[in-house]
């Protein structure tokens, strides 16, 4: 039967029609994996992502990345990490680096936007499987994603905002930038502030609520002063940088002001258990890691087809379940 599947020696006709038959009527699958076994295959994927040295968020998905590479050692699976500071600079330099690479696949963060737009256009060309991971560019097709809907973690912002409030209410948008410019801003960053207004566009009999936006840089001292939260009732950061917002009313002594962000850092669920923020929307860091380079394996691999589109569960974190 080997012999007939694989073409390999000779075989008569009337063998070849039973096999064939029996193989339509049970079905037969290839073993990809003991066929790499034999064969001592190997397969190298790439990764792409933000230096996590001092930034908690970042060192997340490195944790399910390595998880993954350790499992996947055994089956001739290797990763090289690429890692670019927090500008467009470093971005690019890195990215022509990895561009004149070859990788079976690779795992990719797109920070930057216009930038990302241009670096996956260009891989694209190499026809190997890409995997994004925090952020989804929709506008170039054949890619796949694992993380969280951005829109829909910014609608639940804005549900959670407005919970409970019956009177008119003053809403400050926090945005917190890591020393990037405004049009370099994160598709993911927009769209949780699109998502956040069109819940309230979507629920007129809601008590009215007043919006006001302000950008600050995470890495400059005295950004935030006392006049800003003035008559503010509720604070929406759209990104895990709530710890700073969180620490500022905590030494200020700012009261009855709501607090909405991002991610399960150390420092933003310290301020959780003292009660400074009230919510905490977490889209699992770790586990995007972890099932990217799962979707590499498969895909490459064992050659299995693969849903290219995995949003992660929104889960809400107050301080009652943060354990």
């Amino acid at each position: 039967m080997d012999r007939i599947i694989h073409n390999r020696g000779q075989v008569t006709e009337e063998n070849i029609e039973k096999v064939n038959a029996i193989i339509k009527e049970y079905g037969y699958k290839k073993n990809i994996f003991a066929s790499n076994l034999a064969f001592n295959k190997k397969f190298k994927f790439a990764v792409f992502l933000p230096k996590n040295e001092n930034v908690e968020y970042w060192q997340a998905p490195i944790i399910g990345i390595s998880k993954a590479a350790a499992e996947l050692a055994t089956f001739g699976v290797t990763i090289d990490y690429f890692f670019f500071d927090y500008n467009t600079t470093s971005f690019n330099k890195t990215a022509r680096k990895v561009l004149k690479l070859d990788y079976e696949g690779l795992l990719f963060a797109p920070i930057f936007y216009e930038e990302s737009i241009s670096f996956l256009i260009e891989y694209k060309k190499k026809n190997t499987p890409i995997v994004m991971i925090d952020s989804n560019l929709q506008e170039i097709e054949g890619i796949a994603y694992i993380g969280q809907d951005s829109y829909q973690s910014g609608y639940l912002g804005g549900k959670l905002i407005s919970y409970g409030i019956k009177n008119e209410s003053n809403v400050l948008i926090l945005q917190i930038t890591r020393n990037i410019e405004s049009t370099t801003r994160t598709n993911v960053f927009l769209q949780r502030i699109k998502g956040f207004y069109s819940y309230f566009k979507e629920h007129p009999h809601l008590p009215k609520f007043n919006f006001t936006e302000i950008s600050i840089k995470y890495d400059t001292e005295k950004q935030l002063t006392s006049n800003m939260f003035n008559g503010i009732d509720c604070v929406f950061v759209p990104n895990s940088r709530v710890h700073i917002v969180a620490k500022f009313i905590k030494e200020n002594n700012l009261t009855g002001i709501r607090i909405v962000g991002y991610e399960l850092l150390k420092q933003n669920l310290e301020y959780l258990s003292d009660g400074i923020i009230d919510f905490l929307i977490h889209q699992k860091p770790e586990d995007q890691g972890y099932m990217g380079i799962g979707y590499l394996y498969k895909k490459v691999v064992l050659k299995e087809s693969v849903n290219d589109l995995h949003y992660m569960p929104l889960e809400i974190i107050v301080k009652e379940n943060m354990q």
